[in-house]
């Protein structure tokens, strides 16, 4: 093997030229993998994160439409304590209106302990001004809202629930959660003051979650299923989204097609240049045989080659990929100044794409490798 090793390095040294254009080659195929996979694992990553990043992935609730229950706390601290499981946050949602001097509008208030809440909706990071509500009677609002009812942060609305109720709630702050329905709807306060609203005593509308794992939310949905009370369903993102589900894999599976063409042609360029070598190299390899060299050691020659090109290539092929990765998402911006697409490094990946491309320039050299162990090295020698 070290000799096949020695004889393969010089001869890749010298043909100097045709050692750097199988390179490039390689460079340009594996870039463009690692390129295309990490531009599309980050655009699914900024989708899911835009989907479901600010909002619960795993939620449960009573089977009644707008229902409420009593919190079974043995199952919610079961829930927390599960090391799935980012947040897991008690919820009274409920329809009501909001009524200004002026007009009166439709909103959906969402009770919460803003502090099991804030890893889901980051509250806290959204404020325009003011601050959580810390006392009954105070409500936070979105800018829209806001904007509608001509109201600033420390003023007054009246609240009107359904069943007739109505009380006067404080402004204690102003949020913008990016989504203008969201903004003009959604009015946030204490949990304890939502269920004063409602009047429903101690109960809630849900129980809303985030996983570590989104794509497993469903799995971990199912596992939970049984535990829950009677009367009581879980649900998950994953099956409320199903056609951004299949967008998902419609661009995987793009992307996995054009990487397999990519290495398709690196293989067959290799291939060619390498089997080429052999015919220039048959006097040579002819001259070698003829001193004692077995077939095995001819062949290993060319493997080596393949080997070698394939290492050289990969790496230089993935640090690049990267780096067009990197320089993508730092200059491709959205017009607030964030990225288009967001860089993501995923080391299995790139670690994977190197691996199948020193594989594939390693088998890439299998037919010339055959080939130079056919050589008689009499006939070769004889005809020159």
């Amino acid at each position: 093997m070290r000799l096949a090793f020695k004889i393969a390095s010089r001869f890749l040294l010298a043909s100097r030229g045709q050692t750097l254009l199988i390179i490039v080659g390689i460079v340009i195929g594996v870039s463009v993998q690692v390129f295309i996979g990490s531009l599309i694992d980050g655009l699914q990553r900024s989708l899911v994160d835009t989907t479901v990043g600010s909002t619960s992935q795993i939620t449960i609730s009573d089977q009644e439409r707008n229902g409420y229950f009593s919190l079974d706390q043995q199952l919610f601290e079961s829930l927390s304590n599960d090391e799935r499981t980012t947040a897991v946050s008690r919820v009274v949602n409920g329809a009501a209106f909001v009524s200004s001097a002026d007009d009166t509008f439709p909103v959906q208030v969402r009770g919460f302990i803003f502090e099991e809440a804030e890893p889901i909706y980051k509250v806290q990071e959204q404020l325009v001004s003011g601050m959580l509500p810390r006392r009954p009677d105070e409500i936070l609002i979105g800018t829209s809202l806001a904007s509608d009812t001509s109201v600033t942060e420390g003023g007054e609305l009246v609240l009107l629930t359904p069943e007739g109720n109505s009380r006067t709630v404080t402004i204690s702050g102003i949020f913008d959660l990016k989504v203008a329905s969201l903004n003009q709807s959604w009015v946030l306060t204490d949990i304890s003051t939502a269920q004063d609203v409602f009047s429903v005593s101690e109960r809630i509308s849900a129980i809303e979650m985030q996983v570590e794992d989104v794509f497993a939310a469903d799995l971990i949905a199912s596992e939970w299923e049984d535990q829950l009370p009677e009367g009581q369903q879980i649900t998950n993102w994953k099956d409320e989204n199903e056609q951004l589900l299949s967008g998902l894999a419609g661009q995987s599976a793009s992307s996995y097609m054009i990487q397999v063409f990519v290495l398709l042609a690196v293989l067959l360029g290799i291939s060619s240049v390498l089997a080429i070598s052999v015919v220039q190299k048959s006097r040579q390899i002819g001259i070698l045989k003829a001193m004692g060299i077995k077939n095995k050691t001819a062949s290993q020659i060319f493997l080596l080659q393949g080997f070698l090109l394939g290492m050289i290539g990969a790496a230089a092929g993935a640090l690049l990929g990267l780096g067009l990765s990197y320089a993508f998402s730092v200059f491709v911006q959205n017009p607030d100044g964030t990225p288009l697409v967001p860089f993501f490094f995923d080391p299995v990946f790139v670690i994977f794409s190197f691996v199948i491309a020193v594989a594939a320039a390693t088998l890439s050299a299998l037919v010339p490798a055959r080939k130079s162990s056919k050589l008689n090295p009499i006939e070769v020698i004889k005809n020159g």
